[in-house]
């Protein structure tokens, strides 16, 4: 009876390794992924410039930040495996501006829209400058309860 309970704990206490193991290789195939489309991209980007020689700079700018969406979703990927299996929180900020921008240059029909998708940027900026002013380790004593000597 003993046994089995031992063996019980020690599956379960294999459980986030095979989780984790499967979340790795998801997270290196969405890379490769990623990285077929940034590609392409980059020949969609050319083909605009050279063979259709095309002057709309939305779709030229659109281009670009769609290239620049990829790009940082890779680069997350990458920081995941660098930084021991964690996702910094702030390249979900630059993806977050970034994606705001392109809605803007892309769809600037509404004025309405247009000022929503600057007051998204604003607040993801704000959002980042409070991430960095915060310090990474927590004080032992919040500032509402001071030390007493």
């Amino acid at each position: 009876m003993v046994k089995k309970k031992i063996d019980m704990n020690e599956k379960m206490k294999l459980i986030p390794h095979v989780l984790q193991l499967f979340l790795n290789v998801c997270l290196f195939l969405l890379a490769l992924v990623l990285s077929f489309l940034l590609v392409g991209e980059i020949v969609n980007f050319f083909h605009l410039l050279i063979v259709d020689d095309s002057s709309d700079y939305k779709i030229f700018l659109a281009n670009i930040l769609v290239f620049f969406l990829y790009f940082e979703f890779i680069t997350m990927i990458v920081k995941y495996f660098k930084e021991d299996y964690h996702f910094p929180l702030r390249y979900f900020i630059y993806i977050g501006i970034t994606a705001m921008l392109r809605l803007i240059i892309v769809d600037h029909e509404k004025p309405i829209d247009t000022l929503i998708y600057a007051l998204v940027i604003l607040i993801l900026i704000i959002g980042y400058l409070v991430i960095n002013i915060t310090p990474l380790e927590r004080p032992k004593y919040p500032w509402t309860m001071k030390k007493k000597d």
